[in-house]
């Protein structure tokens, strides 16, 4: 069992633990009414981490803490600014497995030792605002830091301070208590964290901290820097979001999805800049995950869809269970494709895409045209994909309406998506021409996703009415929203060749071969 919570702070240097007259009064200060010492505590921490600290170069840390008023294991992950979230299990002897699992996507499963530990005598105070609000805790640690692993050789000490904003108190509180410690002379921490500064000064080695994608064998300013630039973002979104989809954060499932899609549709789009023998593996390797993650968001999306229209029907034509039925048919789908997501991201094959990944910006396969500048190589591949879209829209807005049209309408969505994504690493060379490009195929993209959601609830609609119809309830609200999506679809077919033809102007696709 784990709890999480957001925890925003800020490391200062700290003279000395014992003598405090260099610490500024902080009272009157940003709303701060007084200081109250809350005493000390012994605080002993356990860090843990691969044997070349994936998660300390991925800014994460791992603990298993005694001592303190929130004993027990520990696991921090980065977010903005100067919050992290810290995600806490119980004391136990060993590490727990929802830990280890929310942390899988750092260290790709490689083993999980002790590589630091670290003692702490802190002393507390809680800085205290109008009628006795705890504003923010601060924190002077007498740190003792002892190297684990074999290549440590040497203990190290310091003196350090923290400032932890309390939960829902105004972010901008510490900016002004920054202020005032700057003017006592009081200056950040150069380490983002206790572990950083004990693993450089315990001689474990400095976690290796990702540089720009590819290192010395990319050319600065060229096509291939911007390719990876892009690659290496949705990598990390990628990884970052694992932990938030493990435990069903809103939203998450469908983020990752869209990050996956996006290396997929990148890879192909620039192959000329990374070489296809590499890339086609991990795009095949990315349409699985997609897929895998794909039943769960699609299940989210379609209940919804049905929920509000449910919802809106008018309280004397609701008739029958409906609400009940939608229920039943909800849990059966949702629990399957939850159990599909979680046993994608527990596999082999998942781990395996992501060293694939890792390797893939580390010693990216790079072609000729990676040293290219960027603006013809990346208008090249944005027309191509634009080729590809005109050429499915053509085909699709020929066709009679009927299966066969909606089958070609969600091809020119993919590639109108494929289309999108192509444009966004070309932004920086290409300015305003593939940021236009780019919103107007995401309004055609928005007008044949609708359509797509149509076709597939109409399904979702056809099976619960046969449904129903068996167990002797009355199909009419069924046939009801029925009639409505089908509505929806006939809408978005005749808006679709205006907005088409808005994405499609001349005068743009002749700025971007330009």
């Amino acid at each position: 069992m784990t709890e999480s919570q957001q925890e925003t702070e800020r490391k200062y240097e700290a003279p000395s633990a014992d003598d405090t007259t260099w610490l500024p009064d902080l009272a009157g200060v940003g709303g701060i009414v007084s200081v109250v010492e809350q005493g000390t505590e012994d605080l002993d921490a356990v860090y843990y981490d691969t044997v070349d600290l994936r998660l300390a170069g991925a800014s994460v840390t791992l603990r298993r803490r005694t001592g303190g008023t929130d004993a027990g294991w520990h696991l921090k992950l980065p977010l903005s600014g100067d919050s992290r979230e810290e995600v806490r299990a119980p004391l136990s002897d060993t590490l727990p497995d929802s830990l280890r699992d929310l942390a899988l996507s750092r260290t790709r499963g490689a083993e999980l030792r002790p590589v630091v530990r670290i003692r702490s005598t802190r002393g507390v105070r809680q800085l205290v605002g109008s009628q006795g609000a705890v504003l923010a805790e601060l924190s002077l640690d007498a740190v003792r830091a002892e190297a684990l692993l074999a290549t440590g050789t040497r203990a190290a000490s310091w003196t350090e301070m923290e400032v932890e904003l309390a939960p829902d108190a105004d972010p901008a509180l510490l900016d002004v208590v920054d202020k005032t410690l700057r003017k006592s002379g009081v200056h950040r921490a150069d380490s983002p964290s206790k572990l950083a500064r004990a693993l450089e000064e315990t001689a474990v080695g400095a976690p290796r901290v990702p540089d720009e994608p590819g290192g010395e064998a990319v050319v600065r300013g060229s096509a291939g820097e911007a390719v990876l630039g892009y690659v290496a973002e949705q990598i990390r979104t990628l990884v970052t979001l694992d932990p938030a989809v493990r435990r069903d954060v809103p939203d998450s499932v469908h983020k990752m999805r869209v990050a996956a899609r996006r290396l997929r549709s990148v890879l192909r789009s620039y192959r000329p800049v990374l070489d296809r023998k590499t890339t086609d593996p991990l795009r095949k390797e990315l349409k699985w995950l997609g897929g895998e993650l794909g039943a769960e968001r699609d299940q989210e999306v379609l209940l919804e869809r049905l929920r509000t229209k449910i919802d809106a029907v008018p309280d004397e034509l609701a008739f029958g269970p409906v609400s009940a039925r939608l229920q039943i048919w909800d849990a059966d789908k949702s629990s399957k494709a939850r159990r599909r997501t979680l046993e994608a991201l527990d596999s082999d094959r998942y781990l395996a895409l992501l060293d694939s990944l890792a390797t893939l910006t580390e010693r990216p396969p790079l072609r000729a045209k990676a040293a290219r500048k960027p603006k013809k190589v990346t208008a090249k591949a944005i027309v191509k994909e634009y080729g590809r879209l005109s050429a499915r829209m053509e085909h699709a807005l020929d066709l009679s309406p009927g299966t066969d049209r909606d089958r070609a309408l969600h091809e020119a969505r993919k590639a109108a998506k494929g289309t999108r994504y192509a444009t966004e690493p070309a932004r920086d060379a290409l300015g305003k021409p593939a940021k236009r490009l780019g919103k107007r195929v995401k309004a055609v993209q928005k007008v044949l996703g609708d359509h797509q959601d149509s076709v597939v609830a109409r399904d979702a609609l056809r099976k619960m009415a046969l449904a129903a119809h068996a167990a002797g309830e009355t199909g009419f609200v069924w046939g009801l929203l029925y009639g409505q999506e089908q509505a929806v679809a006939d809408r978005r077919e005749r808006e679709l060749p205006a907005v088409w033809a808005d994405a499609s102007r001349s005068g743009l696709r002749k700025a971007l071969d330009h």
